[in-house]
């Protein structure tokens, strides 16, 4: 079982169910619904197998990176291009969300492609099938598993790509009343970052070409053996830079997110959210910092401003939100500026911090979407002051949200506390001023997640929510996994980080940087303790 091509299997799993579900005949949408779950089941449990058999201390394939399960092949020899895949620490965990957000969101959007059952004003009917939407999941989890596992940029690249076509429709064809408008812009804003990064790839291939004797190739191991002049390294940067930032989002290429998220069903806000928006991040940590390590701590400091202005901009516009979808989005705008605070503190803590964090808030959103998807779903509305004393008539349902929002603020036991606090105490350890303003967001988040939990749950009961039905078996079930993971993370997260360091130590060393020393006085010992 060693040469098992486990990630190919895995991510051609949904791919194969796509397929079939595209097939199966017109009106059988409960069928259509019942075959995507069971695809991507077995894609989780496979994913599980295979995160049992990693071992975070194995050296890989032994290119210097720590992947694992690592296969290869050439795809279009002329122009060094490789079918590449493998796994590291990092990845996997990214993997390991993707493979299990997506029968979970799943599960909670069974019946989002259906015509609305509560008809309201911001209620509108998908224009196409329930099977369609179900396919386009099937598809997107086969990308978003091929982003995080590609070990060719040009693999990588293509992939990246591919992930705005399911995601333009799931938005453009099952949203809100402005989804067009919303799809459309996900789109220009996607592109643009694509066609930066596409002039980055295009350059480093001349640079593989100029410096192997014409034989290029675009494996990340080869690449990074690359001699890159300083210059050249910051416009490389920059593509990749800028691509990843629109995807993360950062603060000021963000704003498409907000209206995508309030747009977008419930279930596709959680996939763009939790799962590509971690391609940005992700893809500074193994891209921006490995390929070009010198470009990266040049770019620091203007990273690093721009990550405060996110956290704390972010969360002060999530205070004023009358939307629950748009104030989620800006809370996420606020926490992706955490996760690269801590990327480019250029500590091992930091990295694995921000690294834990993005699983963490992946959990931890798709936990607050999905929940204020049933509330929206009952009332047939996503305004706040549409709600009012829900926990009277539905007291699961508003005891869900409650943790939810409680997760979403960092509480601490839950599991993004631990990751937040890594990331803020990495980057405190280098970067003293933008750690202190960062960690002030801590604060604004408590302030409007429990504005939204208060003005929705607790007071007199709104006539509008009088018969609201409270949760039901299988929406229970549905985000059951999302908060016993944040429960088992947030009071042991030990294997979590035991999986993520290895990784983190390589890319620390590929960029070159070390931890820095403690800033506490050692004095000697005194005669009389001697």
């Amino acid at each position: 079982m060693n040469n098992f091509p486990w990630l190919t299997v895995i991510g051609v799993l949904p791919a194969v169910g796509a397929i079939v579900v595209a097939l199966l005949p017109k009106g059988r949408d409960l069928l259509a619904k019942q075959t995507a779950l069971a695809f991507s089941t077995v894609a989780l449990i496979l994913t599980i197998v295979l995160a049992v058999r990693f071992d975070p201390n194995a050296a890989g394939s032994g290119d210097g990176h720590h992947f694992q399960f690592v296969e290869q092949h050439q795809w279009i020899p002329a122009f060094g291009v490789h079918y590449a895949l493998g796994l590291d620490g990092i990845g996997l965990v990214l993997f390991v969300l993707t493979a299990l957000l997506t029968p979970v969101v799943m599960l909670a959007s069974w019946n989002d492609a259906d015509p609305p059952a509560v008809e309201g004003e911001e209620t509108v009917a998908p224009r196409r099938s329930v099977k369609t939407f179900f396919a386009l999941m099937l598809v997107l989890e086969t990308l978003a598993l091929g982003v995080f596992s590609a070990t060719d940029v040009f693999l990588f690249y293509l992939l990246f790509e591919a992930t705005l076509i399911p995601v333009y429709f799931l938005i453009g064809s099952y949203g809100g009343p402005r989804r067009s408008y919303a799809a459309v812009k996900f789109l220009i804003y996607s592109l643009l970052g694509g066609l930066l990064m596409l002039a980055s790839v295009i350059g480093l291939y001349a640079l593989s070409v100029a410096q192997t004797n014409g034989q290029p190739s675009f494996l990340l191991n080869a690449l990074t053996q690359l001699n890159i002049d300083p210059a050249t390294q910051k416009w490389l940067f920059a593509g990749f830079f800028v691509a990843f930032a629109i995807k993360a989002p950062m603060w000021p290429v963000h704003t498409w997110l907000p209206d995508a998220a309030r747009e977008a069903t419930p279930g596709t806000s959680v996939l763009l959210v939790s799962i590509l928006d971690k391609i940005g991040t992700f893809g500074m940590i193994r891209f921006c910092l490995q390929l070009f390590p010198d470009a990266s701590k040049w770019a620091t400091p203007v990273v690093i401003t721009l990550a405060v202005i996110s956290v704390i901009y972010g969360a002060v516009l999530a205070i004023g939100q009358r939307d629950i979808k748009r104030l989620i989005a800006y809370s996420s705008v606020s926490h992706f500026g955490v996760i690269v605070l801590g990327i480019f503190a250029m500590t091992s803590t930091g990295q694995t911090g921000a690294t834990l964090y993005m699983l963490n808030h992946g959990l931890s959103t798709a936990a607050l979407f999905l929940v204020g998807g049933y509330l929206i779903s009952r009332r047939g509305s996503s305004r706040i002051s549409d709600f009012g004393g829900v926990d009277k008539v539905a007291p699961v349902l508003s005891g869900t949200f409650l943790f939810a929002c409680l997760s979403g603020l960092a509480l601490p036991g839950l599991a993004p506390f631990v990751s937040e606090f890594l990331s803020l105490s990495g980057t405190f350890s280098r970067y003293e001023l933008p750690a202190i303003i960062a960690t002030c967001g801590i604060i604004l988040a408590a302030l409007y997640m429990l504005i939204v939990y208060q003005r929705t749950m607790t007071g007199p009961t709104a006539s509008s929510v009088a018969k609201m039905r409270d949760l039901r078996p299988r929406e229970i079930f549905a985000v059951a996994p999302l908060i016993i993971l944040i429960l088992v993370l947030g009071l042991f997260p030990k294997p979590a980080i035991a999986l993520i360091s290895p990784a983190v130590e390589s890319t620390m060393s590929r960029v070159g940087v070390t931890d820095p020393a403690p800033k506490v006085p050692v004095t000697a010992p005194s005669e009389g303790t001697k």
